[in-house]
């Protein structure tokens, strides 16, 4: 049987620059500039210590790499509630274009609400270079804690109201596209299903659609609040099912996808044909979002776009702190599918 203090003292011996120089006969300092490919080092040095550092399993300890050039390549990243659909897929494009860019992701926050001055703090305890926030609102003690410490921040899906930079699709813009094409389809009574409130992307989008169809001399109600979830919006679509058909919506907006497709299956369970006598429009296109049966009419978010451009920003600060702050705004585009009709009046 092995020896216990044995197998810990194995676990512990990693091999380091300094085990590695006196294996291969070198100083630490050529070590660490041959494994960086540095032509004042031999080509045949270099190979050698490459060799023997695959050999023995060296990898660089990015503590000390940190430690000694001040950058660890690590992005801190906040991310919303994951519940929602749209936000795995948001990581899956982060996680993918941050690899393409040299960067390693920390995950440091889940969810929606402020970001706590914990999880601030905690991007500078990890000597992150930047912070990319794609849904939490940024307190004012947070985004000082970030400033001070020199942590350029980048939000995505989401337009700052204090010290940061953002990259978001133009949600109003977004609400507005909606808008137009209810009303150019028929619609004259429409409801709504709010999301989470006190986020800049479910007011943006609710603010944009109710401007434009006020324009339109359409008529807006009820507006039930649905949360930014399936059950929210569920619930809200099983409350307008009761309304008597005479006076019920022909059409509703639910500002995210995930809640549109709580409502049409609400509606489903209930009896109400959509879109024969519902339409369902959300917001978002998530990848369920065009499987049967929901083929739902959405506005697509620019992800690859909003991402791309956001750790350009972010890589921007993390070399020129002193930049300004900058906002980006992206149009989405309005994906038309079979959740929504043409009515008669």
């Amino acid at each position: 049987m092995e020896d216990p203090t044995r197998a810990r003292a194995t676990a512990v011996a990693r091999p380091t620059l300094t085990t590695l120089s006196l294996a291969a006969g070198v100083s630490p300092s050529t070590v660490s500039r041959a494994l960086k490919g540095d032509p004042r080092i031999s080509v045949e040095t270099r190979r050698r210590i490459a060799d023997l550092a695959r050999k023995v399993g060296y990898m660089p300890d990015a503590v000390a790499r940190t430690l000694s050039g001040g950058r660890s390549g690590l992005i801190g990243l906040v991310l919303g509630d994951v519940a929602n659909p749209f936000y795995p897929e948001l990581l899956q494009e982060i996680v993918g274009q941050a690899a393409g860019r040299g960067l390693r992701l920390l995950l440091l926050h889940v969810g929606n609400g402020p970001i706590e001055d914990s999880t601030a703090e905690a991007l500078v305890e990890y000597r992150v270079d930047g912070a990319l926030i794609t849904s939490a609102v940024l307190s004012s003690h947070a985004a000082a804690i970030c400033t001070a410490r020199g942590v350029p921040v980048v939000m995505i899906n989401r337009v700052p109201r204090l010290h940061a930079s953002a990259v978001s699709c133009d949600n109003a813009e977004g609400g507005r596209q909606v808008a137009a094409f209810l009303a150019s389809t028929g619609h004259r009574h429409i409801a709504v299903i709010r999301g989470a409130q006190g986020t800049s992307t479910s007011s943006d989008r609710e603010r944009g659609f109710l401007e434009a169809l006020t324009e339109e001399g359409a008529m807006v109600g009820p507006v039930f609040e649905g949360g930014s979830t399936y059950e929210g919006g569920f619930a809200a679509a099983t409350a307008m099912a009761a309304i008597p058909s005479a006076s019920r919506p022909t059409a509703v907006f639910a500002i995210n996808d995930v809640m549109a497709m709580g409502a049409m299956d609400a509606f489903r369970l209930a009896g109400v044909d959509v879109p024969g006598a519902m339409t369902v429009v959300g917001f978002d296109d998530v990848a369920a979002a065009a499987r049967p049966p929901y083929r739902l009419t959405t506005v697509a978010q620019p992800i690859k776009a909003m991402v791309d451009r956001g750790l350009g920003l972010l890589l921007a600060r993390m070399a020129q702190p002193d930049l300004p702050d900058e906002v980006l705004l992206l149009r989405g585009n309005l994906i038309r599918r079979d959740s929504a009709r043409r009515t008669g009046g």
